[in-house]
């Protein structure tokens, strides 16, 4: 018994997306992909379908950052931006180097 092959949700996303280019057809795109016509036809039929969703006005690509994280990452920066002030200072402490900075 062969094991069932899995795609990927990238595979299938080029995949529908050549196949509605209409470059090739669908059993020439099930050759060179190693996938069967009938599941590009699948993919291709499901990719239409959802579509609309992109254009739905609601972006999942934005990720929400609350407002607790979002002061914490202010506060990173800042203790960041602090370390890099106190660096050519302390570049002068270490022997050797005549307290030159870069």
């Amino acid at each position: 018994m062969t094991k069932r092959q899995r795609y990927s949700a990238e595979f299938r996303t080029k995949t529908a997306l050549e196949a509605r280019r209409e470059d090739l057809t669908t059993a020439g795109l099930s050759r060179t992909d190693g996938s069967h016509p009938t599941m590009i036809g699948g993919w291709t039929k499901t990719a239409t379908a959802n579509m609309a969703s992109a254009f739905d006005g609601v972006s999942s690509a934005e990720p929400t950052i609350s407002e607790r994280n979002d002061a914490k990452l202010h506060a990173r920066i800042g203790h960041v931006a602090v370390g890099r002030g106190a660096l050519p200072e302390a570049s002068g402490l270490i022997p050797g180097t005549g307290g030159k900075t870069r």
